[in-house]
């Protein structure tokens, strides 16, 4: 793994051993803008559902554990414990990244009436 955060030795763009471990913080960080986005679209969004309010902002609480815990798994030399915890918040992560998802295009394919 990178020994540092958020970057890798050597800056942007790292060498080819740090690769995997760039990409991944890459994608993270690519995912994690989207998250966030999507949360401050659906508070906007004055007719947005509740559903979907509630699912995209429990995503970024999370997307902001992550990466805090992200930094500390590189600080404290990849401790056990805060690994597993890591990998956890993931795993729920992704459940709500889904179930915003799954509620969009649910909603979206309902007929005019009954949204209202």
């Amino acid at each position: 793994t990178c020994p540092e955060w958020p970057q890798c030795p050597n800056g942007m763009m790292p060498s080819a051993e740090y690769f995997v471990e760039w990409t991944h913080r890459l994608v993270a960080a690519t995912v994690g803008v989207l998250v966030i986005s999507t949360m401050v679209a659906s508070i906007i969004h004055k007719n947005s559902d509740l559903k979907i309010k509630i699912t995209s902002s429990l995503a970024t609480g999370l997307v902001i554990t992550q990466i805090t815990l992200g930094a500390l798994v590189i600080d404290l030399k990849l401790h056990a414990v805060l690994v597993s915890i890591h990998l956890g918040i993931g795993i729920f992560l992704f459940s709500m990244v889904l179930l915003t998802t799954l509620f969009a295009f649910r909603i979206a394919k309902m007929p005019l009436k009954a949204k209202i």
